[in-house]
């Protein structure tokens, strides 16, 4: 599954991207025919796996396989998405790296408005547990 439609830019330190998907009946993440905004945390994630695998790519590799492993500081601003239309717009910036961790911040918006903020942790690859 993934959730960003359109990379919009991105730098060795962050990433812009825009989803339209939230707004689908089918979306992946709908319980209830409802999109929570806890979901936004998913985009947020996200977010940071697509910025990684395009870090990667520019050095010639691949993104080592993650997984998240802490969520902190998160701020909803509305409880659902589903009936927002027009784009998400999300951000990413990297706040710290090693060969076993990666740690974000990001921001999703809709309409100038700051829907979601937190920090994110992935362990990656050879920091997995058995």
């Amino acid at each position: 599954m993934c959730l960003w439609d359109e990379v919009s830019g991105w730098d060795v330190q962050g990433i812009r991207l825009r989803a339209w998907n939230h707004a689908h009946p089918s979306h992946p993440l709908r319980a209830r025919g409802r999109l929570h905004a806890l979901a936004l945390c998913e985009y947020g994630a996200q977010a940071m796996a697509v910025h990684g695998g395009l870090l990667a790519a520019g050095q010639g590799g691949r993104a080592a396989a993650g997984v998240l492993v802490a969520l902190r500081d998160v701020v909803l601003a509305v409880d659902r998405i589903d009936g927002l239309a027009g784009a998400l717009e999300g951000e990413a910036e990297l706040v710290a790296a090693s060969g076993s961790s990666q740690q974000y911040v990001f921001r999703i918006h809709h309409d100038g408005r700051l829907l979601a903020s937190g920090r994110a942790a992935a362990m990656l690859g050879g920091g997995l547990p058995g």
